[in-house]
């Protein structure tokens, strides 16, 4: 029997990072596909809709700074202090939006770290704001610094991760925000991607995704009425992610949408509505051992029947590093060994009995999501038309 077929594409990008003379796990980007998939986004937006880059799926400076490039884009979304620091040195001229809310210490701890004029460069963040609680703790770090603050507001549309409701609730955020002298209304974020998760049947998502955004416009009502007509036209109106940007054909409601893992494709993202994006992202790390026969220490004397009655993890290969957030696709059919559990250091994957593959040969995985497991590998390898063609190193590894 001959032995299964490794894929050609993984092939190639193998004697690519062999001459660009990788050694170890690598996290490689395919820069053909990435461009391909900002360009589907690019023609998936409506007319007038922003897009802002999600700084934490993409934590490449390198990564990022292309994006803009394609993309014609100065919005970034970020989600740490340490993140809106370095990215605030490194593109000072682009307009950053706090993707969750942050504590008092850590707004303080960026402020206090501003250049001045201090407020010129507070006026290109956008401060999440979940809480009246919150908001007060804003204003107490803004007063001190002498600086006004932006806020944005983030609204429950259906998540239910916290978040304000409009109704009273909404109502006094926002006449405490029109009252102080540190604060100004930025805009609101609807963030909604349950829905990606919520099946088609019956209705149902077209229910919740019309509940969202009928709330997402009671919040605009509210917001006209404390600060005047035509304030709806003046904010960011921030909604959408990956799974859900294309839930947004007009600007009637949002005004931006927030997307970067899409532009990679890990497998969290292999949805119906992303079908048009391709896989651009893997971990290719070597083999360090085998293939040889599957044995389960402690379990050899039944390993062998093992092996007849599962052909399919007979063979048994050792790789340099794992136990990441990822799952093997090349060569194909390997699988992890679930009686001996994962591990970090030479991590078992189980084959076939005529696994293709030796020794310095590498694996390919697809990883579940790029947010952290970029940070991993450390620089990036840009793969395109058959060679590694660049090095794009990450951001500090950040929460």
């Amino acid at each position: 029997m001959s032995e299964p077929a490794r894929d050609p594409y993984f092939q190639g990008i193998q004697s690519a990072l062999a001459e660009a003379g990788a050694v170890g796990p690598t996290l490689v980007v395919d820069r053909g596909r990435l461009d391909a998939n900002i360009e589907t986004l690019m023609n998936q937006l409506p007319a007038g809709m922003g897009y802002r880059i999600v700084a934490k799926s993409l934590p490449s400076p390198d990564l990022l700074a292309h994006v803009r490039r394609r993309t014609g884009t100065n919005r970034l979304m970020t989600f740490n202090q340490p993140m809106l620091q370095a990215l605030g040195q490194l593109m000072p001229d682009t307009e950053q939006m706090l993707g969750k809310p942050l504590s008092e210490a850590a707004v303080r701890t960026h402020l206090a770290g501003l250049p001045e004029p201090r407020q010129q460069r507070a006026d290109r963040i956008q401060w999440l704001a979940d809480t009246a609680e919150r908001l007060d703790r804003y204003e107490r770090a803004a007063a001190d610094f002498g600086v006004t603050l932006r806020i944005n507001l983030e609204l429950d549309v259906g998540l239910h991760r916290g978040g304000l409701v409009p109704g009273q609730q909404l109502e006094e955020v926002l006449e405490h925000i029109r009252e102080s002298d540190w604060l100004g209304l930025a805009g609101f974020m609807g963030y909604e991607p349950h829905l990606a998760s919520i099946p088609e049947f019956l209705g149902w998502r077209r229910r919740l995704l019309e509940r969202a955004r009928a709330l997402y416009r009671s919040a605009l009502r509210q917001a006209e009425s404390v600060f005047g007509a035509g304030t709806a036209d003046r904010l960011t109106r921030n909604a959408g992610g990956s799974p859900t940007y294309r839930m947004h054909p007009d600007t009637a409601i949002a005004n931006e949408v927030s997307v970067g893992s899409a532009l990679v494709k890990p497998t969290h993202f292999d949805l119906p509505d992303l079908a048009q994006h391709q896989p651009a992202c893997f971990i290719a790390t070597p083999v360090l051992k085998g293939p040889v026969p599957t044995r389960v220490p402690g379990l050899e004397w039944i390993s062998g029947l093992g092996r007849l009655l599962r052909p399919k993890t007979a063979s048994a290969i050792f790789i340099h590093g794992g136990n990441w957030l990822a799952d093997p696709v090349d060569p194909p059919g390997l699988r992890y060994n679930r009686l001996l559990g994962r591990s970090s250091n030479q991590e078992m994957l189980n084959g076939d009995r005529r696994l293709a593959i030796q020794p310095e040969e590498f694996v390919f995985l697809r990883p579940h999501q790029s947010e952290a497991v970029f940070l991993q590998f450390g620089d990036i390898a840009v793969y395109e038309d058959g060679a590694i063609e660049d090095w794009w190193p990450v951001l500090p590894p950040s929460a």
